[in-house]
């Protein structure tokens, strides 16, 4: 007998439930936080509530505090918990290649058409996806385990127009660590590398004295 080769969208869906989300009794939390930028340093308070709102407290720089809330509405947006069923019911899947590190390719259709992405070791390793009028690319080098589900740790972004391909601003390289704060992992720093026209830009998001509300 062959062995009956698991569906596109099972594999998918494993690596899918796989990620790290919070649970739908996440209390929200409070941090202070230190944010650098080039040389420029601004220091403020950070809430996020129950809901996922973001708010910035106490930084005065409107930059800095776009900045910030835009850190914190991004992790916060890939810590909710959304079933399967919600998020992928109206795609498809198939299998695309499979590369020399033994990455999977995931080729979307229906709804998710042209996008797709990579799965290995149960986690997702590459998204390709088109939001709001570009195409993400999202390559994941590193994760960390928690235990009840992996977090990205290093991996890079860069943005392509989807008629022309060409490149929209520089490609960054990020670093997340986390703490866990209770029964929650939150991200206590972020740092970000950028390329641009005259060197590298780098960001700094320290958050520190964590705690649930």
């Amino acid at each position: 007998m062959t062995a009956v080769q698991i569906s596109a969208q099972d594999l998918f869906q494993a690596a899918y439930e796989n990620r790290y989300t919070w649970d739908p009794q996440f209390p929200g939390y409070s941090a202070d936080i230190t944010y650098t930028q080039d040389g420029k340093v601004f220091t403020g308070q950070a809430r996020v509530s129950s809901d996922l709102k973001a708010e910035v407290l106490n930084v005065e720089d409107e930059e800095a505090q776009k900045a910030i809330h835009g850190q914190l509405w991004e992790t916060s947006i890939h810590r909710v918990r959304r079933s399967f069923e919600d998020t992928h019911s109206k795609n498809t899947f198939s299998y695309g290649k499979t590369d020399e590190t033994g990455a999977v390719e995931i080729l979307m259709g229906g709804k998710a058409e042209g996008d797709y992405y990579k799965l290995r070791n149960n986690e997702v390793c590459l998204v390709h996806r088109h939001i709001h009028g570009v195409v993400v690319t999202i390559n994941t080098f590193s994760s960390q385990d928690t235990g009840e589900g992996y977090l990205s740790h290093r991996y890079d972004s860069v943005y392509h127009d989807p008629q022309t391909q060409a490149q929209k601003g520089g490609k960054s390289l990020f670093e997340d660590t986390y703490e866990k704060i209770g029964a929650y992992w939150i991200l206590n720093r972020r740092a970000i590398q950028t390329e641009a026209e005259n060197g590298t830009v780098t960001q700094d998001f320290v958050f520190s004295n964590i705690q649930l509300l």
